[in-house]
């Protein structure tokens, strides 16, 4: 019964360690509650990997390299499942690039954004133990989340590239998990990013203001056997026009990603995860390739 935890958290947490693009398949599975996790990870990006294309760079090539820490706990939450999860990168920057024609390279290395994220499912999946889950089927689950990027990472205002963003970013998503088989799930998520003011942007003393970024993702996953499973992801995002000091720039973005997961146990409490994703159609902003890799380590209470 304890393999069937450590699963289940993992279909869930190594997805909030990455960026505003994410590719998250199962992000909405049903879960046990007294759950709690710890999750590392490490990625390989390449490619223009600055997310904010209202920089003045032409021929960005980048190459970024993060770990990761996070940490889960699932709770019941007006009878519904729920989970909070904290996560925190420090990352190491190699980026080259032409700034007003010139050949400029620089390297970075720090912690990036913390990332804070609840999520509730609200229909089809009431707050329950793991033995009660194992004798029940799977079935439709809608749910709900709100992400929210605190700026902790390291940023110099006089600089163009930071790890981190220096302003706040929250995400509400609605979501489907709908089981198509035994054997097939898909998923469907719909949400929107947020962004404050970065009132020390670039030379130190503009204001840069970005309107919001809608967000669209689709995952079809299909099970080798119950804690073995791999997915096709698909997203899509739109918008965010930014102005530096009220003047508006044109880099509204309609951009798609595809990519592959890949989830294998390693232990009656351990996971391995394995992902790839890159740019498939790119109008303006980041374009790159990612590789990564993760391992996770559950705990699960069992009641008295």
């Amino acid at each position: 019964m304890l393999k069937i935890g450590s699963l289940i958290f993992f279909q869930l947490l190594l997805s909030c360690l990455t960026s505003a693009q994410d590719l998250d398949p199962r992000a909405y599975v049903r879960v046990p509650v007294r759950g709690t996790a710890l999750i590392t990870g490490f990625a390989y990006l390449d490619g223009n990997v600055v997310l904010d294309p209202s920089l003045p760079l032409v021929d960005l090539k980048a190459k970024v390299q993060t770990l990761s820490l996070g940490v889960a706990r699932t709770f019941s939450l007006f009878g519904c499942s729920a989970q909070v999860f904290a996560a925190m990168p420090y990352s190491f920057a190699q980026a080259n690039a032409l700034y007003n024609g010139q050949p400029e390279s620089v390297s970075r290395s720090g912690f990036g954004d913390m990332r804070l994220r609840l999520s509730v499912l609200v229909k089809g999946a009431p707050a329950t133990t793991l033995a009660q889950m194992k004798r029940e089927k799977p079935r439709q689950v809608i749910g709900v989340s709100t992400t929210i990027v605190a700026p902790l990472g390291q940023y110099f205002p006089d600089k163009l590239i930071n790890l981190g963003t220096h302003r706040w970013s929250v995400k509400p998503e609605l979501a489907l998990s709908q089981p198509i088989s035994s054997k097939w799930l898909l998923d469907i998520y719909a949400g929107v990013w947020l962004f404050t003011k970065n009132s020390s942007f670039f030379p130190g003393e503009s204001t840069k203001q970005q309107d919001p970024l809608a967000s669209f993702q689709g995952h079809v996953s299909y099970n080798f056997n119950f804690r073995m499973w791999a997915a096709i992801d698909l997203t899509y995002y739109v918008g965010g026009n930014s102005s530096i000091d009220g003047v508006k720039k044109d880099d509204r973005q309609s951009n798609s990603r595809i990519g592959a997961t890949f989830v294998v146990p390693t232990g009656k409490m351990n996971s391995l995860k394995l992902s790839a994703s890159t740019g498939a159609i790119i109008r303006s902003g980041a374009n790159f390739t990612v590789f990564s890799i993760g391992w996770q380590h559950s705990w699960y209470r069992m009641p008295r």
